[in-house]
């Protein structure tokens, strides 16, 4: 016998007045340090990957144990499984033009996006977001590239809506009957734009944002833009993080589905209510950090970031 496993009985005498086994604080662990490890790497490896396949993995090395244990070691990790962020494939040519937007306009002064009209188009549906997909990766993570997922598109009980805002508050918002086109497009163009301008007060020399979306770029709407002597900011392609108002199409999404709305028109009445409310200081703040999403642009060669 061991010279340890003679201290160790003489010590359990001495402490409790018996050699026998005493009941231990708990089941033991189920996962052995190895497969503990194996697990935890996997998980790294491929974020994506579910508890089933992960129960499936442990399997094949002889470790049969329950998802709530799977999922009880891979927090105590620090490993989380959230909702994987929606991004864009970005190209190499467009992290270039990322990077020259960025590096163009990084030291502009903040008073330059203080007379933007930031717009946008979002599709809101009825019952929440679908399609989630979920990753397990640690706090302040959700924009690595290996957490997120290219944007799709889809259809189900939805609206879509154009909307617009600046430093001073939101604009206008209107909802997208039928198919949009460059015909419709200017048509709520003609119909918001300049009044959004006025009730915002940018006066007549403000900047126009939009994304390249073909509708956008066709001909007969840059035509438009000529035609009504407005400046339009130069975009570059794919990037969502660089406009906030995609912050506020999430802002809106959050409190439009706290309501529940249970059809369509009061899905569109909801909307526009709480379009309305959202608080001119969180527009201000929005475009006074806008050169912080530039930095991080920049930072990251013209990649994805964490707006």
């Amino acid at each position: 016998i061991p010279q340890s496993t003679i201290k160790a009985i003489i010590k359990k005498w001495k402490e409790y007045g018996t050699t026998t086994n005493l009941a231990r604080e708990g089941c033991p662990p189920k996962l052995t340090d190895q497969a503990r490890r194996a697990l935890i790497r996997e998980a790294t490896r491929r974020p994506k990957i579910t508890l089933k396949e992960l129960q499936s993995s442990t399997a094949e090395i002889g470790v049969s144990v329950h998802r709530t244990t799977l999922s009880c070691t891979l927090h105590r990790a620090g490993l989380y499984k959230r909702v994987a962020r929606k991004k864009p494939l970005l190209k190499e040519k467009n992290k270039q033009t990322r990077l020259v937007f960025a590096k163009r306009h990084v030291e502009d002064s903040p008073n330059i996006w203080k007379v933007v009209l930031w717009s946008g188009e979002a599709k809101i549906e009825l019952f929440g977001h679908q399609g989630k997909r979920y990753v397990w990766r640690k706090p302040n993570t959700s924009h690595h590239p290996e957490n997120t997922i290219p944007t799709v598109k889809h259809g189900g009980g939805s609206i879509m809506l154009w909307g617009c805002f600046s430093s001073a508050g939101t604009g206008k918002l209107v909802r997208i009957e039928g198919m949009m086109d460059g015909a419709k497009y200017r048509e709520i163009l003609e119909g918001n734009l300049f009044q959004s301008s006025r009730d915002l007060r940018l006066g007549r020399r403000f900047t126009f944002q939009q994304d390249n979306d073909p509708k956008h770029t066709a001909k007969a709407t840059l035509e438009w833009f000529k035609g009504k002597h407005l400046n339009v900011l130069e975009w570059p392609s794919q990037s969502p993080d660089l406009n906030p108002i995609e912050n506020l199409w999430y802002d809106l999404k959050i409190a439009v589905h706290q309501r529940n709305p249970s059809n369509l028109k009061e899905l569109e009445q909801f909307c526009l209510e709480e379009w309305a409310k959202i608080p001119v200081a969180r527009c201000a703040k929005l475009i006074d950090t806008y050169p912080k999403r530039l930095a991080a642009v920049i930072a990251a060669k013209g990649g994805s970031t964490k707006y």
